[in-house]
């Protein structure tokens, strides 16, 4: 088995040939070749920023529908178990599938991304996940439940290593860090999204709920360009300029940009296929562990146990509406991350995963020592409360800390390790 650069030869080899899957056409070349006649139409895409950040917020409504489905679980679990008499164990089930799916949609999603674009990625990942969150709405029982759940997460495996990349294909090197903080800034919004919205709706009209943010990346995929670095390495040089300056203006001069990614794509092509024999090697072995070692870690620190049955965990601490403390979970989410985004370029990845890394393990120690106490007294005591208060402030503690460093910046990482 080998590891191949999948830079061969776009142009060449019939039917071997791969193009986008949306090919939106050339709406933005005629912008490049006549924005002096339409300077009104185009007035939002000629600054950089302007024209990147659109294309970040359209495609960060794969995020959000990630983050909806982590926090779908936790304010309809007694709803569910209760309407479709499901046992504990059964519920559980229902909750882990997404990452189920999420891992086979995850080992799917390189190849996919690399034969029909990034864009044609993101198309195919939203129609699994419209699918499953309907069949989850119409469900009767357990089995709808729990292909609908599957199907989320295989679109939602996808959509977790295209949205990264592409952001970091489009991105300007200096704004590179803090937009790809926006995945992650996103997925605790839809988390957020789904807690607060679970305090008022049915569990099947959340579910209803949980479709839009896909039906509306659907259209939104139209009017964005395809990433210019994907374009080249498939030979498409006019699609690829025309791209990127559409990213970076019309007005911008874009030819240092044109050759760097150029030789970039001319210097991987050169390159023979990767064995396994190869990744003896430092410059191999190193940053794929570095890349792969913090997504594991990531997911193995619990986050999502805490995230998916946030509400269960509150109400054995003792708090009498626990929905309503994880709305609070939620908001604190979204605000560490919007930190972390304006943080991430200034103090650096390291400093904060160090930072991240050491508060959660303090916080996940401060709820298992509480939580195993209060097991050994009486309900009743001071001092009961005492310990359901601090485990309380370690699950809030344990998200703030996690969004500050482990949140965003495993995912940023594995984009830039894999441009470098």
């Amino acid at each position: 088995m080998s590891f191949r650069d999948d830079n061969e030869d776009g142009r060449g080899g019939g039917g071997d040939l791969r193009k986008p899957f949306l090919h939106t056409g050339s709406w933005y070349r005629m912008g490049s070749r006549q924005s002096s006649s339409m300077m009104g139409s185009t007035a939002g895409f000629r600054d950089s920023s302007i024209s990147v950040l659109a294309c970040v917020l359209i495609v960060a409504l794969g995020p959000i529908q990630f983050g909806f489905t982590c926090g779908y679980s936790s304010p309809t679990q007694s709803a569910i178990t209760k309407d479709l008499n499901l046992t504990v164990s059964e519920f559980s089930l229902f909750g882990s599938l997404s990452n189920v799916g999420a891992m086979v949609g995850a080992i799917a999603s390189g190849q996919i991304a690399e034969y029909i674009g990034r864009k044609g990625s993101l198309m195919i990942a939203a129609i699994p996940n419209i699918i499953g969150w309907l069949a989850i709405s119409f469900a009767t029982d357990s089995s709808f439940l729990y292909m609908g759940r599957l199907l989320e997460g295989f679109g939602v495996g996808i959509i977790s290593y295209t949205v990264p990349v592409y952001i970091a294909e489009i991105a300007p090197q200096n704004l590179r860090g803090g937009l790809g903080s926006v995945n992650q800034l996103s997925v605790t919004i839809g988390i957020l999204l789904a807690y607060l919205l679970g305090l008022f709706v049915p569990w099947r009209i959340l579910a209803v709920l949980g479709v839009l943010p896909c039906t509306i990346l659907i259209p939104g995929l139209f009017f964005i360009p395809e990433s210019p670095r994907w374009l080249a390495k498939m030979g498409m040089m006019e699609d690829f300029e025309a791209s990127l300056q559409v990213l970076r203006g019309f007005d911008a001069d874009i030819s240092l940009e044109v050759n760097e990614v150029k030789r970039a794509v001319a210097s991987a092509g050169r390159k023979q296929a990767i064995r396994f024999a190869d990744l003896k090697r430092k410059r191999y072995w190193f940053p794929l562990m570095v890349g792969i070692g913090l997504l594991v870690l990531q997911q193995l620190s619990g986050i999502n146990a805490v995230l998916f049955y946030s509400s269960t965990i509150f109400e054995a601490a003792g708090v009498t509406n626990g929905n309503m403390v994880t709305c609070i979970v939620g908001a604190l989410q979204v605000l560490a991350t919007a930190v972390t985004t304006w943080l991430i370029d200034r103090a650096g990845r390291r400093v904060l995963l160090i930072v991240s890394t050491i508060g959660m393990t303090l916080s996940i120690l401060l709820v298992a020592v509480s939580f195993i106490v209060k097991d050994f007294i009486s309900s009743d005591s001071n001092l009961s409360n005492i310990l359901g208060i601090l485990s309380v402030v370690g699950v809030l503690a344990m998200v703030v800390t996690f969004s500050l460093g482990m949140g965003a910046i495993p995912w940023v990482i594995m984009s830039e390790v894999r441009h470098s």
